[in-house]
């Protein structure tokens, strides 16, 4: 469940490391967006959900316009460029609340709960961008259903 580990004496906690999408991975087909880690109390009993992915190039694919009413979110998205860490080196569209941001900086998005957030579009791409994701709930749901990671 937690992937392939190398701990010397690992014990009591080593199921609580993940080292891989534990989900479906199939909704990430076509080399755009590469699946790093996933985790949410299915997998890890207690946990809440967080995802990271890597974005590799532009895309027009997004989740629709969705809230989380039991949950807050936090969304963050990184550039990978070690000589300009806050740089995103990329352009993101990013939907809160009806109105449109676009990132062009390492940021982290405080969502609160029952505010419509997305779509969410990878404008540009001109490195790597890394997506973090996550919200003190066991698992990912939207609009009160729960939902597959990265649908």
């Amino acid at each position: 469940m937690s992937g392939n580990l190398d701990m010397a004496g690992a014990g009591t906690y080593k199921g609580n490391i993940v080292t891989s999408y534990l989900a479906d991975t199939s909704v990430f087909e076509g080399g755009r967006i590469s699946p790093l880690a996933y985790i949410d109390s299915s997998f890890v009993p207690g946990s809440f959900y967080a995802e990271c992915v890597l974005f590799h190039e532009a895309s027009e694919g997004s989740p629709p316009e969705h809230s989380h009413d039991d949950f807050d979110e936090i969304v963050m998205f990184f550039g990978t460029d070690p000589e300009r860490p806050h740089e995103l080196c990329g352009e993101v569209e990013w939907w809160m609340g009806g109105e449109k941001y676009m990132l062009t900086q390492s940021c982290m998005i405080f969502v609160p709960k029952g505010l419509r957030h997305c779509p969410v579009y990878l404008r540009r791409v001109d490195r790597p961008i890394l997506n973090l994701s996550t919200g003190p709930s066991g698992s990912y749901r939207r609009d009160g259903i729960e939902q597959q990671p990265g649908t």
